[in-house]
């Protein structure tokens, strides 16, 4: 699989701000990355050195498989990083034909990315009449024009109210779907977790984890039980060998695993101990706690 962005132990200083410390990760071509951290974490940052803004204080960074000096590469790519900024007395086709005239782009494609983020209707109006969440959307439609292979979208749906963040993650999801790859910064976890395939952990500019959103929030799946004598259950269930840990919730034991175990298998388990479970539900942690326990252990180990 291509690689289109690789980043190798980065790192940038602020005076006596560490804003990152050795953030190594890669963009694989296809898929959609999130960054995810709260504000000061190093996502602009680490954007804004990519994209040749910032000035990076240590290691290194290639676009496409470091076959292309960065500011060939940058025709390759599509960014917001700031807010939409176009002129105002403007109309949306006449905005979009100037972005195409500067970049020797034909004009053809404006109506084409007004379509894909449902501008086409608006096209004839003024810049000053669209709302926040139509003035991001044509921003993403002239970030489209070129026709990049990946996308950087440095939190897309801030100051929208929530059908503005619905119709820009949508579009996001379509844009995805045509093969463009993405990669955002949010500091928003539902956001990444309905629209990234992969998710880079940041704090304090340092990541905490790394790969599929799906594997961050199934890194710890447990489950819920049950039974007329809990006590009886918690003593048993403690024995078994793929079994890390419990807690009690709300009447519930709460098992976590430090091994697979198959809800049948545990049933098998308990009821050859003469345990007979009255509720057994297996869950996965939300991406939301994990993230949670991610910068929970993370501050623990910094103190």
């Amino acid at each position: 699989m291509e690689t289109i962005l690789t980043i190798e132990n980065l790192s940038k200083r602020y005076g006596r701000i560490q804003a990152l410390k050795d953030v190594s990760f890669r963009v694989q071509k296809g898929h959609v990355y999130g960054i995810l951290g709260p504000n000061g974490s190093g996502k602009s940052t680490t954007l804004g050195i990519v994209l040749n803004v910032v000035n990076k204080s240590s290691g290194n960074y290639s676009w496409f498989d470091g076959k292309m000096q960065t500011h060939d590469a940058l025709k390759k790519v599509g960014a917001i990083i700031e807010r939409p900024n176009f002129y105002p007395y403007m109309t949306a086709e006449e905005n979009l034909k100037l972005v195409c005239k500067i970049k020797n782009i034909n004009y053809s494609k404006v109506n084409e990315k007004l379509e894909l983020v449902g501008l086409i209707e608006r096209k004839m109006s003024k810049f000053s009449t669209f709302s926040l969440g139509m003035k991001q959307r044509l921003a993403i439609a002239s970030a489209l024009l070129n026709d990049p292979e990946i996308l950087i979208l440095d939190e897309p749906t801030n100051g929208l109210d929530p059908q503005g963040i619905h119709q820009i993650r949508d579009i996001i999801k379509k844009i995805a779907s045509q093969g463009t790859t993405i990669l955002l910064a949010s500091h928003l976890l539902d956001e990444v977790e309905k629209v990234c395939s992969q998710v880079i952990v940041l704090r304090k500019g340092e990541i905490l984890y790394s790969g599929s959103v799906d594997g961050m929030s199934s890194n710890e799946s447990f489950f819920e039980l049950q039974a007329n004598d809990n006590q009886a259950l918690k003593s048993v269930i403690e024995q078994h060998p793929a079994v890390a840990k419990t807690t009690e919730e709300d009447g519930k034991i709460l098992v976590y695993l430090q091994s697979d175990l198959s809800a049948s298998e545990l049933n098998l388990y308990l009821f050859s101990k003469n345990i007979a479970l009255s509720h057994l539900v297996k869950r996965k942690n939300s991406l939301e706690a994990q993230f949670l326990e991610l910068t929970k252990n993370a501050a623990i180990q910094k103190n």
